[in-house]
């Protein structure tokens, strides 16, 4: 049991499940404020604009699919493995366990969203140096944006906890399309099935399209 408290890429079975409070009804239809936002591969990012072609670089000969939508996972934060938790609490705060899984879901499911038009990014109030940590040790083929001044949190009235004296997001998925927040996921349980759960809606929406 020890174990399975301290690896952050397993998820204990004994979770409590977050409950739909509301907190991002006012979301879809919001048009995403101008803000850059520091990227773990060194870029500034604004989600008020369309991906690069390919989902990850602005340079290069443009193939593949069209990429017409941001998909941006909205997580608290990434520990490391082997250290303690943040609160000796943290894993009986709903929807605070489980974002290395859903980061991990999110890689292996890269290609597949990519090639159903959509980049993917994650978004976290952490500073891009701990976010880099994450982002080479699981190889994630996509950015993960800072959002640690909070800016682009306030500008939406994204929903938030406080843990430790920090201010972390709640785990919630954007859709967002032409700058404009098409459709939110949220709550999101359990996150490792969650990267699935996106592709099904994009892979249902470009169907009956």
């Amino acid at each position: 049991m020890q174990h399975e408290q301290h690896d952050p890429t397993r998820l204990p079975s004994d979770l409590p499940a977050p409950v739909d409070d509301g907190a991002a009804d006012h979301l879809p239809g919001l048009r995403v404020p101008p803000i850059s936002l520091s990227a773990t591969d060194s870029r500034e990012i604004r989600l008020d604009t369309a991906p690069p072609h390919n989902g990850q670089s602005d340079t290069g000969p443009h193939t593949g699919p069209h990429i017409e939508r941001w998909v941006v996972y909205a997580y608290p934060r990434t520990g490391v493995p082997g250290e303690e938790p943040l609160t000796p609490d943290w894993d009986a705060i709903p929807g605070a366990r489980g974002c290395t899984p859903e980061s991990c879901g999110f890689r292996d499911h890269a290609a597949d969203l990519r090639a159903a038009g959509a980049a993917v990014a994650g978004l976290s109030t952490q500073e891009t140096a701990f976010q880099q940590e994450l982002a080479t040790r699981l190889h994630l083929p996509f950015p993960v944006l800072s959002d640690h001044d909070l800016a682009l949190t306030r500008a939406l009235r994204l929903p938030t906890f406080e843990a430790a004296g920090q201010t972390l997001l709640r785990r919630l998925t954007m859709v967002i399309h032409q700058g404009v927040v098409e459709h939110i996921f949220y709550p999101v349980f359990p996150p490792d099935g969650h990267a699935a759960e996106v592709l099904a809606w994009l892979s249902d929406r470009r169907g009956a399209a």
